[in-house]
């Protein structure tokens, strides 16, 4: 079947996703996707990458969160594979402000793409989207996503999530240990820090690296 020719929006797009991997060494999402070619809508989106698709210029993965891969006759798009990525569990979202409940675990329904370079060991690895601006000053911003290593202990001035057991409630800041209590430090002058006994606060993983959002 002879293909189809592309319509000005739909190359913007590939070229669009092509571009992103190259630089980013991981693949947009369908939102990233729009926000750079103008659509604000996501269903027109998921309508001109099914044009891509089903003319061989992408595959996808419904599955998976940024499951686009770019096909053979695009010597810059490579495979997952190809590309050594590794998809990283997005399991929700983590406050960067005052802290918010921990919803109930399950799986992960999405997932991040990040090159194997990028990661040491991906044991124990996951992703948190941030909501909330009190870590301005260590450039994350509400929206971003962190990328976390698990653990349960974590050194003065590293930035970690917690888990506060009396409020039942989880927060990013940078950890202090002070004796008997800890300190949950923002970065943002605008705003106090959390003290807390040592015995009321849970290390659930240190951030490692952090994703900027589109436009962010």
């Amino acid at each position: 079947m002879a293909k189809v020719e592309l319509s000005q929006r739909q190359k913007r797009i590939l070229r669009f996703v092509e571009d992103f991997s190259r630089k980013k060494g991981y693949l947009p999402s369908i939102r990233e996707i729009g926000a750079a070619v103008g659509i604000s809508s996501t269903s027109v989106v998921d309508y001109n990458l099914r044009i891509l698709e089903r003319e061989r210029h992408i595959q996808r993965d419904p599955k998976v969160s940024r499951g686009i891969k770019l096909l053979g006759s695009h010597p810059r798009g490579r495979s997952r594979l190809d590309l050594g990525l590794v998809a990283v569990p997005l399991l929700g979202r983590i406050a960067a402000g005052q802290p918010i409940p921990v919803p109930e675990d399950s799986p992960a329904e999405e997932t991040i793409e990040l090159t194997r370079n990028l990661l040491k060991d991906v044991d124990g690895i996951y992703a948190l989207e941030v909501k909330g601006n009190s870590m301005v000053d260590a450039l994350v911003n509400d929206g971003d996503i962190v990328v976390m290593k698990h653990q349960d202990t974590a050194e003065n001035g590293e930035m970690v999530a917690v888990w506060l057991k009396d409020r039942q409630e989880t927060t990013l800041k940078k950890i202090y240990h002070e004796g008997r209590r800890v300190r949950l430090q923002p970065a943002n002058p605008l705003l106090k820090p959390i003290f807390a006994p040592a015995e009321n606060v849970e290390v659930q993983g240190k951030v490692i690296m952090v994703v900027r959002r589109l436009g962010k």
